[in-house]
């Protein structure tokens, strides 16, 4: 039976299968297709015991007159003998063959119900176009659930165990009418209709209708790492042959709308760095015929043209199916090409997209990638994932296969470390040089900023909006290695850290998933959760084999409308950190957006959360943000690892994935505040400085302390002299002769 993986709204996503078959239980099959059925291949069934003695005698009469005409000598197995050789045997064709047949046809009939033998013989047999079992071949040629089925297209499948090919409607109209009519011949006389609603049936045409079975193809990526876990939890003949019904998270709306922001922000990139050239040149009256490994991914809407005229206001070229159209030259000014003739020649191979009539607009596919993931925080489960620009280019999923470093991602993580440890968002951290001797032989390690510039003592909250490398590397050295990997390994974003200092700055490899997975924790108030790809799998009757929710109803079994009290499901999550500090860290984040590296966000005027991350000659490009319901992550990079470019940071490269995302699918009604712990006291201060406003204040923020925190503020006791205390003050006069 086919396994069926469908989306969190039903939608069928993906089918695993060896063969076409549907399970329909005996009792849901209606009684014009038994009796079809039974009319075609077996009238006495009901009363035989698993062979018919009058159809053998009739069936060795007349296969003496065709050994004599040398035609198909003729069986007369019963449906339990036809179940026995489906089940039990080969097709081999022999006297030897029949007497295990029959034998096991009389097991077979002490053994089952006459139902339970019919119910196995209606799943079992071939009936064409792949098809196993009448539920399936309903489908496939009438488009239509067995229950719906009318007399003449229940004869129709009866007539095809004879010969499936022979027989097929979409093959031999005639001979499958002829078939048809016969069955509908023996229904009359057999009592199962009368003479004129036979004489009815025998004139009608046959009509079939062909099963469309769309999966959603933007959702490759999501059913092949669902396909994945399956296949390694339950092994391949479950998969394959079990008949699972496999419930996903996935939201339909998000995939397709991660799927457009992806491919745009890597298009995006791919323009900025200009054109490549064309595909190919061929110069081929049939060109078609020779380009079908360039064929671009259906869900593209991209199409293969042919160059057949090159002028200065435009290039008319020939589409794949033969159409005439034209790029105008403000189509292929990302190109920096200044003229068509320097752009393109006669027979080039280029893709394109239809704009409207006659209008297209030239495309190429980029040599960059990437991926997006789509997390519910509170639950862990991934409403979207998408792992490339395209799963048919490249089945490598970027989001869960490509192991990166996450740069300043990973940042907010040493920052939650520290706010664990004593630290407040308003503590001074100082941002100087930082110098670490390595080893013997070894080169001195120099971390530096972005900008390579120095901005001395910072509030710590400055130092996760601002990205700086120098103030996050003297936090991890003060908080020390051991808190740092215990917290990150409790995250799940490695399994094993190496001690280096240098893992402050994201220097080693994570996923995609582990890291969005991560981030959903300072959204839930600091609750430890694992990435959901599955919320259920039932097996072929129904029986629920898998749940995600391992979650208790306290009250359930005890409820009833005369009581108050309403059940609740207890949260058994794993606290991993406090919720102060997971609010402290999502608040920092959300300066991110409004002061610090993430604030071409602003515009969208939603409460939002996120942190870039960009590597080492910015080789890996990365924003990590959230809302109070969603977390996206995404990741910007090539498959050979490269640099990006000069200026491709995460807040170039790819945070624009995820503002297209966000714009698409959060509307501002549904977009909500943070929720803030109640422990959590909110205290206005100098956003700059940290300590209580004053005349020369610029800029006044609400920041968030834990209760053993914010009572120094609140009466105004402490100076910058108290707080400088991480770093040290004998040679500060030093680093300051250094600015």
């Amino acid at each position: 039976m086919s396994s069926r993986v469908h989306s969190g709204e039903g939608q069928l996503i993906a089918e695993y299968a060896l063969q076409k078959r549907i399970f329909i239980p005996y009792d849901f099959v209606p009684k014009n297709v038994i009796n079809s059925f039974l009319s075609a291949e077996d009238k006495n069934f009901f009363s035989h015991p698993g062979i018919d003695a009058k159809s053998i005698t009739r069936a060795v009469i007349k296969n003496l007159k065709n050994i004599f005409s040398e035609k198909r000598l003729e069986g007369a197995s019963t449906i339990t003998q036809q179940v026995a050789k489906n089940f039990l045997l080969t097709n081999e064709v022999s006297v030897k063959r029949k007497i295990k047949e029959a034998i096991l046809a009389f097991r077979i009939e002490r053994a089952y119900s006459k139902e339970r033998i019919m119910e196995l013989y209606l799943n079992q047999i071939y009936l064409g176009e792949g098809t196993y079992g009448i539920a399936a071949a309903s489908l496939e040629y009438f488009d239509k659930t067995v229950g719906d089925l009318n007399y003449e297209e229940a004869a129709l499948l009866a007539a095809l165990p004879k010969a499936p090919s022979k027989y097929n409607p979409y093959k031999s109209i005639k001979k499958a009418k002829e078939r048809r009519n016969f069955v509908l011949k023996n229904l009359y006389e057999n009592s199962y209709i009368n003479k004129n609603q036979y004489e009815k049936l025998k004139k009608k045409k046959i009509k079939t209708k062909k099963r469309k079975i769309e999966f959603l193809e933007e959702a490759n990526f999501y059913s092949e790492e669902v396909r994945r876990i399956v296949n390694n939890t339950y092994g391949y003949d479950d998969l394959y042959k079990g008949g699972l019904s496999i419930k996903t998270p996935l939201n339909s709306n998000y995939q397709l709308e991660s799927l457009k922001a992806l491919r745009e922000g890597l298009e995006e990139y791919d323009r900025r760095h200009g054109w490549r050239g064309p595909i190919i040149n061929l110069n081929q009256l049939d060109w078609q015929k020779n380009i079908k490994k360039f064929i671009p991914d259906k869900s593209l809407n991209w199409d293969l043209a042919k160059v057949i005229d090159v002028n200065k206001l435009n290039v008319k070229i020939e589409i794949k199916s033969k159409e005439i159209g034209f790029i105008d030259f403000k189509d292929v000014m990302w190109t920096r090409k200044k003229s068509f003739e320097d752009l393109l020649k006669l027979n080039d191979i280029i893709y394109v997209k239809k704009i409207k009539k006659n209008k297209w607009s030239l495309k190429q596919l980029p040599e960059i990638n990437g991926a997006i993931v789509v997390m519910d925080p509170y639950t862990g489960r991934v409403l979207a994932m998408v792992g490339g620009f395209s799963y048919k280019l490249s089945e490598f999923n970027r989001a869960t296969q490509a192991k990166r470093q996450p740069g300043s991602a990973f940042k907010p993580f040493v920052y939650a470390a520290a706010l664990e440890n004593g630290f407040t968002p308003s503590t001074l951290i100082l941002d100087a040089p930082f110098v670490m001797e390595q080893g013997k032989g070894l080169k001195t390690w120099k971390p530096e900023n972005y900008g390579k510039k120095f901005y001395g003592p910072s509030t710590l909250r400055v130092g996760i909006e601002k990205s700086r490398n120098l103030m996050t590397v003297r936090v991890a050295q003060k908080v020390g290695f051991e808190k740092i990997s215990e917290i990150t390994n409790s995250f799940g974003i490695y399994n094993d850290v190496p001690e280096l200092l240098s893992v402050s700055l994201g220097s080693a490899e994570t996923t995609l998933v582990k890291l969005t997975n991560a981030y959903c924790t300072f959204v839930n108030g600091g609750k430890k959760v694992s990435p959901i790809f599955i919320d259920r799998i039932q097996d072929r009757r129904g029986k629920t084999i898998f749940k995600a929710d391992d979650r208790k109803c306290v009250g359930c079994k005890e409820i009833s409308y005369l009581e108050e009290e309403i059940p609740s499901l207890e949260d058994n999550k794993e606290q991993i950190i406090s919720a102060e500090t997971a609010y402290q860290i999502t608040s920092m984040m959300e300066g991110v957006i409004q002061r610090g590296t993430g604030k071409k966000l602003r515009s969208l005027n939603l409460p939002l959360a996120g942190k870039t991350g960009t590597t080492n000659k910015n080789m890996d490009a990365w924003f990590l943000g959230f809302t109070s319901k969603l977390v996206i992550g995404t990741y910007v990079g090539f498959d050979e690892p490269k640099s990006l470019g000069r200026y491709e940071t995460g807040a170039k490269a790819a945070l624009p994935i995820f503002r297209k995302f966000v714009k698409n699918v959060v509307k501002k009604k549904e977009a909500l505040p943070f929720k803030v712990p109640k422990n959590i006291k909110l205290v206005m201060v100098d956003a700059e400085t940290g300590l209580q406003p004053n005349a020369n204040t610029r800029k006044i923020i609400y920041e968030s302390f834990k209760p053993e925190d914010h009572i120094m503020l609140e009466l105004g006791k402490v100076s910058n002299k108290d707080r400088l205390e991480f770093y040290d003050s004998e040679n500060l006069g030093d680093i300051y002769k250094f600015y």
